[in-house]
């Protein structure tokens, strides 16, 4: 028998796969497969599911550090081990650290979410020490190598080894002794490469038809410009937003094995991940990390060149900052409808936005409303509205145009996701602030405006934002003539009304800052 050190690369590859289940499921289960139906009437794939967030780390780097650390030598485990992570790997690490009772440093970026440094020391308990290094995973790496030369402790690569990539490999086992295949195609995210090789390799001796893709993000796609370089190359600059999959440069192993066992690279923008964490929420009642869901994302790209085909996804990670959700969850891409955002003209005056809402705006659905009076003669706020029928807003531009109003696309602007709202406190009379609970429902906002606003008062201030809640939550601020006619508004105004739950006067000292 040759020796296997002798065998061309993938042979050893598919035999360390088969020698590692003897290893990992001492540390961790198999994980299940799910059936993933998309939303919607269009033609789609069937999907399945291979749920690696509900592993014991959740994720699937448990499988490579665990195959790796359980082969080490006494001599060697008696040095200890070194590791550099963003979150993942560091925490399969420090699961095989305290079950083998091996001691483990673990380098990490100082800009590692809390909740992947916690889950580090929950596994690793006494025997994983993390030493924060560096505000990149690049420079986690350099200090880790040197602790490494220093030492003597063993260094456990997060990608770049072939008893970590055989220790991802044992997922796809399990795909294939679930039952669920064969597959015509598997969507596989890729970092550095350990998994997407480990994965391909093995399904593809199964099932040498299958269509292998994997999948990275626009701003991280060093395994595509490794494979149309040919050889491995570092990108300048690396997009963090799926930090799981945020490496600079693809494993030299993985990249032997990727550039022949991927048919082809497909990119994903942040905005169609955060599209797919939002499905995997609705169907699966999932939450995954953003690199996570890199998979579902170019599925639901190439839908329609999917329908009718069985298609595996693999969710990696669920670790997940906890303040990351919110931001996700408000972004364009995680919206169930279309979106798009615009800054229309009006008059200055009161009613002006009642008829803007009654003629151009019927039948949409405003997600954000941004405004602060900044000119006395005429307004510009910004809205983004929503449709399910996205022939609806495709014709809004020409409703604005029929009805007389300029208008500019705002979509993506800086001030607008910053939600910069400017206000001059010199062109106002006699203001009035207002905190606003109203009840998220068609028409609700415009039943406010005519209940309340009518024609006392001209709206100069508008600060909202769609929150998925039952209730709207808006800041509002309304102009009079006299001190007399803001009185009179004040007075009558009843806590509780038709439309909406609390409508409410700000402090004066609120009033004083906003209209400074």
């Amino acid at each position: 028998m040759e020796e296997r050190d002798e065998l061309p690369l993938d042979r050893q590859l598919r035999l360390e796969i088969l020698y590692a289940r003897e290893r990992v499921y001492r540390f961790g289960k198999a994980t299940p497969m799910e059936r993933l139906v998309l939303p919607g009437d269009e033609p789609g794939p069937e999907i399945w599911v291979k749920r690696e967030d509900l592993s014991p780390v959740k994720s699937y780097k448990w499988r490579g550090a665990c195959n790796c650390m359980a082969e080490l030598t006494p001599e060697e485990a008696a040095r200890g081990v070194v590791t550099a992570s963003a979150g993942n790997h560091a925490q399969g690490v420090a699961l095989a650290a305290m079950t083998l009772g091996i001691h483990a440093r673990v380098y990490m970026p100082r800009s590692t979410p809390k909740v992947k440094q916690n889950a580090v020391r929950l596994h690793g308990g006494e025997f994983a020490h993390i030493v924060l290094s560096g505000d990149s995973y690049d420079e986690a790496v350099t200090a880790a190598r040197q602790d490494e030369k220093s030492t003597g402790a063993v260094y456990v690569h997060a990608y770049d080894d072939l008893k970590v990539m055989a220790g991802q490999g044992t997922l796809a086992d399990e795909v294939v002794l679930s039952g669920h295949g064969p597959f015509d195609t598997a969507y596989l995210q890729i970092g550095g490469g350990g998994m997407a090789s480990g994965v391909s390799c093995y399904l593809r001796t199964y099932w040498p038809k299958m269509a292998v893709i994997g999948v990275e993000g626009i701003g991280q796609a060093s395994m595509k410009a490794a494979i149309e370089a040919g050889h491995p190359v570092g990108l300048s600059e690396v997009d963090i937003f799926c930090d799981g999959t945020a490496v600079r440069k693809a494993g030299e192993l993985p990249f032997e094995i990727c550039k022949d066992t991927l048919d082809r690279v497909a990119l994903v923008t942040n905005a169609e991940v955060s599209g797919a964490i939002r499905v995997l929420w609705e169907t699966l009642r999932c939450i995954s990390e953003p690199s996570g869901a890199m998979g579902l994302a170019a599925v639901i790209k190439e839908r329609a060149a999917l329908a009718g085909k069985k298609v595996l996804i693999i969710i990696s990670g669920a670790n997940i900052d906890f303040l990351q959700l919110g931001l996700i969850a408000q972004s364009e891409g995680s919206a169930s409808a279309k979106a798009r955002t615009l800054r229309v003209r009006m008059p200055e005056r009161p009613g002006a936005m009642l008829a803007l809402l009654d003629s151009c705006f019927a039948g949409l659905n405003i997600t954000d409303f941004q405004y602060g009076k900044q000119k006395a003669d005429e307004a510009w706020p910004v809205f983004t509205i929503s449709a399910e029928d996205a022939a609806l807003l495709e014709a809004l531009p020409a409703r604005l145009d029929a009805g007389g109003y300029r208008w500019e696309d705002q979509t993506g602007a800086v001030d607008v996701a910053f939600r910069a709202i400017p206000l001059c406190g010199d062109l106002l009379a006699f203001p009035s602030f207002l905190r606003l609970d109203f009840y998220e429902r068609a028409g609700a906002l415009h039943d406010f405006l005519m209940q309340l606003i009518r024609d006392s008062a001209s709206l100069c201030y508008f600060n909202y934002r769609q929150s998925g809640e039952r209730i709207g939550r808006a800041l509002i601020g309304l102009d009079f003539q006299s001190a007399k006619e803001r009185a009179r508004f004040l007075a009558a105004l009843p806590e509780h009304g038709e439309g909406y739950r609390s409508c409410k006067p700000v402090d004066e000292a609120t009033l004083r800052r906003l209209t400074v």
